[in-house]
């Protein structure tokens, strides 16, 4: 049991301040992401503004998800970060 807590520890526990951190307040990239998909939304997806739209907000969660897994505050957020690449990759390709 001791094991387990230390690993869950070591896995959310932040590297500079010490704190627990599961989830942050968004940064500009996941503020970005958040503005461009309800621009989508509303425009739809047809026509120029919904493309230009999904793509902002492609763009803006690849870079939040870059940021994460190079720059993740403790490996869960490092992790969170992949698992977002890697569910976007599977959903481009397929």
């Amino acid at each position: 049991m001791e094991v387990t807590m230390q690993a869950l520890d070591w896995f959310f526990r932040d590297r500079t301040s010490g704190r627990i951190v599961i989830g942050q307040w968004p940064n500009l990239s996941l503020w970005a992401f958040g503005l461009a998909e309800a621009v989508a939304w509303i425009a739809g997806p047809s026509g120029t503004v919904g493309w230009w739209a999904t793509l902002v907000s492609t763009i803006a969660l690849v870079v939040w998800a870059g940021d994460e897994v190079i720059r993740g505050v403790n490996p869960w957020r490092r992790c969170l970060g992949g698992a977002v690449l890697a569910g976007m990759a599977i959903l481009r390709i397929g």
